[in-house]
């Protein structure tokens, strides 16, 4: 199973401000990252910039965009960086989750859907096709010592 484990936003990280214990929080990130490469469970992995620097895409109909510049207001709605895990199930996830090296914050875990949850109302071939994708994703996905 996926899971998306988002780290939501602050005020401090949407006003692009690192924290007072950078090098530590980078080192202790490093590490918990290699645990996660070494154990297989992570596919990818980021930080994400202020939403000054995003852009919003919102949709009033089809073929009717609607562009909105950040930044964006609500920060507890917002995200400031995520991981992509790949989990045997829920519980794994959570262990995972609750190792975030963070003395402050929160994390938020979603599942993805599989594509079985698609079975009945699309083809068989693109239920297929997106088993093969991720299985190209976790392929190229970061390896230990690599």
């Amino acid at each position: 199973m996926r899971f998306l484990l988002i780290v939501k936003a602050t005020p401090e990280s949407e006003r692009g401000e690192m924290p007072v214990d950078v090098e530590r929080l980078m080192a202790d990130m490093g590490r918990f990252n290699e645990e996660m490469i070494a154990a297989g469970v992570l596919v990818d992995g980021a930080g994400l910039q202020p939403s000054a620097a995003g852009t919003r895409v919102r949709f009033e109909g089809l073929g009717k965009p609607v562009v909105t510049q950040g930044p964006f207001p609500n920060t507890a709605e917002l995200a400031s960086g995520y991981w992509i895990l790949e989990c045997p199930d829920a519980e794994d996830a959570v262990g995972w989750a609750k190792r975030v090296p963070f003395s402050s914050g929160e994390v938020e875990l979603r599942p993805l859907h599989d594509p079985a949850a698609f079975e009945g109302l699309v083809s068989d071939e693109e239920i297929q096709k997106v088993h093969d994708h991720r299985a190209e994703q976790l392929r190229k996905a970061p390896k230990p010592g690599a």
